[in-house]
């Protein structure tokens, strides 16, 4: 029996990238799994053959051969067992990069291995695509799994500066055709789309999905923006799409969390239906692209809090860009409509995925963006209000149902108004 490293904690090591590097899978090669029970390993696995270890926890999976038995994702057979070699587990892979594997050891009664990076095995030429720079499949196996195509999507926006090798674009596109993105199960959709957004760069991942066709089957109402022009003022020789893959790139450099960034992703989906008569001013495109979302999350099974956050941006974000020139009335009423009253801490990620919007587009990038510390100050002047008190003071009049909360919002356009007054804020008289 012999003990590997395999996967993103050599890939990453060998790239000097610790911070992947922490992420271990092991392979056992040349045991069974009753070679691993004896030893104290506890089986978890229920598609193929995988052990924690009894101390550290970590996963050990048994060196295996996968067939594909049906279309999509589930249909496969699993061969595990001490006849299938470090080579054969290896070619199952995706990349070439993700397919190089360290010999390790163990190092005391503790269970931690001591990995030898100068005993690799690298049968698929992974360490010459890493210094070159290149995502490439490790063998034709690869167009059995089409989760493969969101992988490698997501790993081009990890490492930005790598390139997709044209043979594994070229399957890739082979895939889609044969409809084998369409067989995905939404939550494995979901998950890569997920962690792609969360990458340095998420925009190389719609690149590549768009590239491949891919994200014209998963998202046909992201692709749909790509050729529609953008206002005559917003640079207009970058169209919606790409204005997308800015705002995404900026959410990525202001480290925005997941849900302001799927938020992002969103926010224009309105804009790939604009009627002809109406562009490139894009007229109502705000409630078309909250209809448009709430047919993606149901779709994806979006959580909760992502959709409920990407709704409000989606038919806000152009109210929120426009606040500076509202008063304390509109204020307030743009404060109620975003549950900011409620919802503090959702507000201000409404407004974090609006700073991103506006900072992406060409010339804007470095500029501030004054709507979002002015709002943040109207909500904090709003929610200073006593409502208990208010409401007291207007019960005490004789006000009752709707008219006790028409007072409190009138207590709340009047804090508003007095800090606009203190800040000399002239735009709201």
């Amino acid at each position: 029996m012999q003990i590997y490293l395999v996967g993103g904690a050599v890939r990453d090591t060998l790239l000097a990238r610790p911070e992947g590097a922490g992420d271990r899978d092991w392979v056992v090669v040349g045991a069974s799994p009753d070679d691993l029970l004896g030893q104290g390993f506890v089986a978890v696995g229920k598609d193929f053959p995988v052990f924690l270890h009894p101390r550290t926890k970590e996963e050990f999976a048994l060196a295996r051969t996968e067939r594909k038995t049906a279309p999509g994702y589930r249909g496969f057979a699993v061969y595990a067992a001490p006849d299938v070699t470090l080579e054969e587990d290896l070619a199952r892979r995706d990349l070439t990069i993700n397919a190089i594997a360290a010999y390790a050891l163990p190092t005391s009664v503790t269970g931690q291995f001591d990995v030898d990076f100068s005993r690799l095995t690298d049968p698929y030429n992974g360490q010459a695509d890493l210094q070159q720079k290149v995502l490439r499949h490790v063998t034709d196996a690869f167009r059995e799994d089409p989760v493969r195509i969101l992988r490698l999507a997501r790993f081009a926006a990890r490492f930005e500066d790598f390139s997709v090798a044209p043979e594994t674009m070229a399957l890739m596109r082979e895939m889609v055709t044969e409809g084998e993105v369409d067989a995905l199960v939404p939550e494995r959709v979901w998950q890569e789309i997920a962690r792609g957004l969360m990458q340095p760069r998420p925009s190389r991942m719609l690149e590549v999905l768009r590239d491949c066709g891919a994200l014209k089957r998963l998202l046909p109402e992201v692709e749909r923006l790509w050729g529609v022009p953008q206002r005559a003022d917003y640079h207009p020789e970058v169209d919606t799409g790409w204005h997308l893959m800015l705002v995404l790139d900026m959410a990525a450099q202001l480290k925005a969390p997941l849900a302001v960034r799927f938020a992002c992703l969103t926010h224009d989906l309105g804009k790939g239906t604009t009627p002809a008569d109406v562009l490139p001013r894009h007229i109502g495109h705000e409630q078309r692209s909250a209809q448009l979302l709430k047919g993606v999350c149901e779709r994806l099974r979006v959580p909760t809090d992502c959709r409920e956050l990407a709704d409000v941006v989606a038919r806000e974000h152009g109210n929120i860009h426009r606040s500076s020139e509202f008063g304390a009335e509109a204020l307030v009423r743009l404060l109620e409509r975003c549950d900011a009253i409620r919802k503090s801490e959702r507000f201000a990620q409404v407004l974090w995925a609006c700073e991103c919007d506006a900072r992406g587009r060409l010339g804007l990038q470095d500029q501030p963006y004054p709507q979002r510390p002015r709002l943040l100050a109207a909500q904090a002047a709003a929610l200073n209000v006593d409502t208990a008190s208010s409401a007291s003071a207007a019960v005490a009049l004789g006000a009752k149902g709707a008219q006790i909360g028409e007072w409190v919002q009138r207590a709340r356009v009047e804090a508003v108004q007095r800090w606009l007054q203190s800040t000399g804020d002239a735009a709201l008289g």
